[in-house]
Parts: structure tokens; sequence; C-alpha cells
């Protein structure tokens, strides 16, 4: 035991999980509330792995993905859009529910702390960034000019 008096190889405890936003309720008020809603849960959520990961793997690199939604939601017309994420990387779509419709391209954080910007169609790399702030505004740049997407919920959400 050591002065804590805790076994000398037993973890600490792991951090509550997150409460998180009720997304039907969110969903009831409309599209609009579902995309608030998506975008602190998917924050919530993250940071918790985050936290879980230096408790269980301390030392080990983890992918950037909670300071990447953080610049990626300081973007006004990024956090008009739905986001999602699949292995860490962050896609933005102008629907609140499957089939996603994906607008702009997509942002995989690296475990080496850099941020892979790609193309939506056709599917292309087109940066490698050092900061999630480069890689949010080079994913915002791919978002067609003039208007913004119309957010759109489909027939199974009541808006």
């Amino acid at each position: 035991m050591d002065a804590n008096n805790e076994p000398p190889d037993q973890q600490p405890p792991l951090p509550p999980r997150p409460v998180l936003p009720d997304m039907a309720a969110a969903r009831s008020r409309g599209p609009a509330d579902a995309v608030e809603a998506h975008w602190q849960a998917l924050r919530l959520s993250w940071q918790w792995h985050h936290a879980v990961h230096q408790i269980r793997s301390p030392g080990r690199p983890y992918p950037g993905i909670v300071p990447l939604l953080e610049a990626a939601a300081a973007q006004p017309r990024l956090r008009r859009l739905y986001p999602f994420t699949s292995h860490f990387t962050l896609f933005f779509s102008s629907s609140t529910s499957y089939p996603w419709t994906v607008q702009a391209g997509s942002i995989e954080p690296l475990h080496n702390g850099r941020f892979k910007v790609r193309r939506r169609h056709p599917s292309a790399v087109i940066g490698d960034v050092n900061t999630a702030e480069e890689a949010a505004t080079l994913v915002l740049e791919l978002l067609p000019t003039g208007s913004d997407p119309v957010i759109t919920a489909f027939a199974d959400e009541h808006a």
C-alpha cells in the first residue's frame, strides 16, 4: 500500500460519465436545436473519453478530437451543421439523421498532433496542418460559397 492506502498498481477511479443533452427533446424543438445539442453531446463525450484515456494509458498520445471540436464549433458556418464522428474523424452534415448529407470535407486528428483535412467528393487529402484551428479554417473553405446549407430533418423526425 502507498501513502494513500491504495495498492501501488491500482488506477485512480474513472471520472463519472457526463450528463448529455436530451436529444429527443432537442429534435422535437427542430433541426437547429438538434444540431446544437449534438455539438454539446460530442464535446462532453469526447472530453470524457480523453480523461479516461489519460487514466488508463498515461503518456500515450490521444488524437486531438477535443480541441478539434472546439475549433470547429468556433466557426459559425460549421457550427450550423450537424457534426458527427467516425473513427475520430469529424464530419459535417446538413441533415440531422442518417443518411448524412456531408458538406465540405472531414478532419482527422492524428496521433502526432497534426490534422488531416479531406475533400468530400472526390475524397482526397487537401491538407495536413499543425493546429485544429487551421484544419477548421481549411474545411470551412470547402463549403459552398453563397448560401449556407439548409439543415433538414427527415420524415421520422418531428420538427
